[in-house]
């Protein structure tokens, strides 16, 4: 059964290992529904984090992939419970909608949206949540006349204190620490 997976993978911050990745979906026929990529909190380490539905299975061959790809640190494959994520979507709406009347105001305080920038032309809207929630504001927002719409790739920290790269690292360290000891 097929649901939905967060990978994140952390790698070297070096040019084609974006086209590297996204190739290991390809070749498993995978669509990436969200693709986000940054400076993780290690110095010199990149982090991507990749929303997929697949099976188990397949998220298993996916990651294993990927971590055989030179410049990849290490991959791992996050559930929903496990992650706290979101997602920032910009509206731009036009200024005469927003001051004809109340609608769009209502709108941005009940969805806890905020006013970016506003022109004679243009208003911008930033909404920061979850992708329901993001689409939800533009379906209602929409019929105001929406003139420009864009949402983010997700971004998650997991539920875990450390971050399982740490983890990983520390391990790998200690791993090597034993070698040179023998």
């Amino acid at each position: 059964m097929k649901q939905e997976f967060t990978i994140t993978v952390f790698s070297e911050n070096q040019v084609g290992v974006l086209t590297q990745i996204t190739n290991v979906f390809t070749r498993r026929n995978l669509n990436i529904e969200s693709l986000t990529t940054s400076m993780s909190a290690v110095p010199g380490v990149h982090k991507f984090t990749i929303v997929v539905f697949a099976t188990h299975d397949e998220i298993e061959i996916v990651r294993n992939q990927i971590e055989k790809r030179i410049d990849v640190i290490k991959a791992f494959v996050l559930t929903e419970d496990e992650i706290i994520h979101q997602e920032v979507a910009l509206y731009k709406v036009p200024t005469k909608a927003l001051l004809s009347g109340n609608e769009i105001e209502s709108l941005v305080r009940k969805y806890g949206a905020r006013i970016l920038e506003v022109t004679e032309e243009y208003t911008v809207i930033e909404k920061t949540g979850h992708q329901n929630e993001t689409q939800e504001l533009f379906d209602k927002m929409d019929k105001y006349g929406v003139l420009q719409f864009t949402r983010s790739g997700r971004i998650a920290v997991t539920k875990s204190k450390n971050e399982f790269l740490d983890n990983y690292l520390k391990t790998i360290e200690q791993k090597q620490k034993g070698l040179s000891a023998n």
